[in-house]
């Protein structure tokens, strides 16, 4: 594994942690977690697709956000019964709501300027 897809893959768990943090203190509001996990799906797609440009893994990872965000208008017993679990509510979400969507650009937007920084410094 290269150095760069360390970075991500660091990247990502260190994001999810902090976003996992977020949920258990009540003075930080919600919309932080909301921001965070755009941020890890785009860590997770500039691991994944680590030879594609930022503006491919960025239109990626807002696609990705926002078709789990849309999802939500969808209801359905199957689908309902896995937005119940612990996993369900934290990849699928539980309502969709609009500023969400406002929160995926801005965490999509930090993800692409941590990168920037990370590795405009390292050069």
């Amino acid at each position: 594994m290269s150095k760069t897809r360390i970075t991500y893959f660091i990247l990502s768990i260190a994001t999810i942690i902090f976003g996992l943090l977020s949920r258990h203190f009540k003075f930080i509001p919600l919309f932080i977690g909301d921001i965070l996990w755009a941020a890890m799906v785009y860590f997770i797609m500039r691991f994944l697709f680590i030879t594609k440009t930022i503006r491919f893994n960025a239109i990626a990872a807002l696609l990705f956000c926002f078709a789990i965000e849309f999802s939500q208008l969808y209801k359905a017993p199957w689908i309902d019964d896995i937005r119940n679990t612990l996993f369900g509510r934290l990849v699928l979400g539980e309502g969709f709501l609009w500023s969400d969507l406002l929160c995926y650009v801005i965490g999509v937007g930090i993800g692409v300027g941590v990168e920037k920084l990370l590795f405009t410094r390292s050069r």
